[in-house]
């Protein structure tokens, strides 16, 4: 560690990793107020034990985030130093998309996902789950594949070098949409967002939060669903919080992945660990678009299941399935998020390994620490 004293008037965060296994390239987080009361209020710099500064961001709800990588049983230090920060390249985006019937799209350096609104919903079109856009580049695609499509009628479901979408959602719970399940334990399927508030836009994270409904469940009409999504960079996973109002009896809720006859077989259950993989293979697959690895942790989930549809839905066959005990009101947390074997991810057990290691960080998490 480096000494406090290094830099006068400074202060320091300590990073603990206490866990069996290294962690890289994570996002350290610690109550914001902490440390800008360090610095009086003023602007802060975050410096290494190297003199490198580290960026960081002040999130929406109070965190001071910032990225470090490590090794297991390590401990480093990062001087709080007033300054003007430099300026950071964000990797992490989203927006609402008027010109794609109410589209929520974000992504960072490792893929892109979408969420669908009002204007899909009032075209008739049955889109309910998340959707995955593939990429193997860090920068960011999202606009100009939306501009390309609509102006230069260059189809966003074709990879022209960076990724594309060919991950198929349709009437179903798509790439890791959490649902509620009614008394007989049938999914509840919630249709497209009512309203968005983004409620951060880099440059470490992207924050967003829709609202759902109402909808029936059971003999409850008036069920209105709220979701919070975060995504940072580097990540293959989102945060997402899921909270229910309008309940009268307590339900399950479970997020669910989309399993596909095209690999009707092709997803692993992993109880112990809790977390759950898909691997699809698209759409089209004799086009040759790779591998699409779907993943969710879900350690607070209590059951981890394959349940087929009573009839296929396109090429879909049935999800798999995280479920927990749900009361009015409360907060369910998970993390949902996908892999690309043309894009980093190269298989199966790659992605599986990712998933057991992100689901042990959070089991064990980093010790962050301001002295």
């Amino acid at each position: 560690m480096i000494a406090a004293t290094a830099c006068t008037g400074s202060h320091m965060i300590s990073v603990t990793n206490p866990s069996e296994t290294d962690r890289e390239e994570v996002m350290a987080e610690i109550d914001a107020d902490a440390v800008v009361s360090m610095a009086d209020g003023e602007p802060f710099r975050l410096i290494d034990k190297s003199g490198e500064e580290i960026p960081y961001q002040l999130t929406y709800d109070g965190k001071l985030i910032f990225p470090v990588s490590v090794k297991s049983g390590e401990t480093k230090g990062f001087i709080i130093e007033k300054g003007e920060p430099a300026p950071v390249d964000s990797l992490v985006y989203g927006r609402f998309v008027p010109e794609r019937k109410d589209d929520m799209a974000w992504e960072n350096d490792r893929g892109a996902y979408r969420a669908y609104g009002p204007a899909l919903q009032q075209s008739g079109e049955r889109a309910f789950g998340y959707d995955i856009w593939t990429k193997c580049v860090p920068h960011k695609v999202l606009d100009r594949r939306y501009y390309d499509d609509k102006v230069n009628k260059i189809s966003f479901h074709v990879d022209h070098g960076e990724g594309m979408d060919v991950y198929a959602v349709g009437p179903t719970l798509g790439g890791g949409t959490a649902a509620l399940l009614d008394s007989v334990g049938e999914i509840v399927y919630p249709y497209c967002y009512e309203g968005y508030e983004v409620l951060e836009n880099g440059p470490l994270r992207f924050s967003v939060k829709l609202t759902y409904g109402p909808i029936k469940v059971d003999g409850d009409s008036a069920v209105v669903e709220t979701r919070v999504i975060s995504l940072d960079r580097g990540s293959w996973l989102n945060r997402t919080t899921v909270s229910y109002s309008g309940l009268s009896a307590d339900k399950r809720v479970a997020p669910g992945i989309v399993v596909h006859r095209q690999n009707p077989e092709g997803y692993h259950l992993d109880v112990e660990n809790g977390f759950m993989s898909y691997a699809d293979l698209t759409e089209n697959a004799e086009a040759g678009n790779g591998t699409i690895f779907v993943g969710i942790v879900s350690p607070d989930s209590e059951s981890f299941e394959y349940k087929p549809l009573d009839e296929p839905r396109g090429d879909a066959v049935g999800h798999i399935l995280a479920s927990k005990g749900y009361a009015d009101g409360e907060d369910f947390a998970y993390w949902w998020g996908s892999g690309w074997s043309k894009g980093g991810m190269p298989d199966s057990e790659s992605w599986n390994s990712h998933l057991m290691r992100f689901a042990q960080g959070l089991a064990t998490p980093l010790q962050v620490v301001v002295e």
